[in-house]
């Protein structure tokens, strides 16, 4: 939870890094709290069949949408890409896997031009 709330914090950072623990963890409470504002609209009824969403659940789309890119592009920052790799995720279905496969991949050693390892290690000589 103290990722996610790391990611809310940082709102709109585009600059600096995310390692793969704070995106991953972004990823997957932003999943849990959809699914139990889904369930929200449903008990009170304003959950819309014909768009897949309630009043809570786009209200909460909302509010995290400026995050969730902001997340993903400093994840790619980590991997020593620019944010504008995001834009890969508008082609259909390709975009969507490469983008995937960035943000599995490990960060760069060291501090690379988006600033210093958020891991913290130490770079091996």
């Amino acid at each position: 939870m103290n990722w996610f709330l790391e990611a809310l914090r940082k709102y709109a950072v585009f600059s600096g890094r995310a390692r793969r623990m704070e995106y991953w963890m972004f990823c997957l409470f932003s999943v849990i709290f959809s699914f139990v504002f889904s369930i929200i609209d449903v008990m009170v009824g304003s959950f819309n069949p014909q768009t897949g969403m309630g009043v809570f659940g786009g209200i909460y789309i909302l509010a995290i949408i400026i995050p969730s890119i902001a997340v993903l592009a400093r994840r790619l920052h980590d991997t020593d890409r620019s944010g504008w790799w995001i834009l890969l995720g508008l082609i259909p279905l390709i975009g969507g896997l490469v983008l995937l496969v960035f943000t599995v991949l490990d960060g760069t050693p060291g501090a690379n031009r988006y600033g210093e390892n958020p891991k913290g290690a130490p770079v091996a000589a």
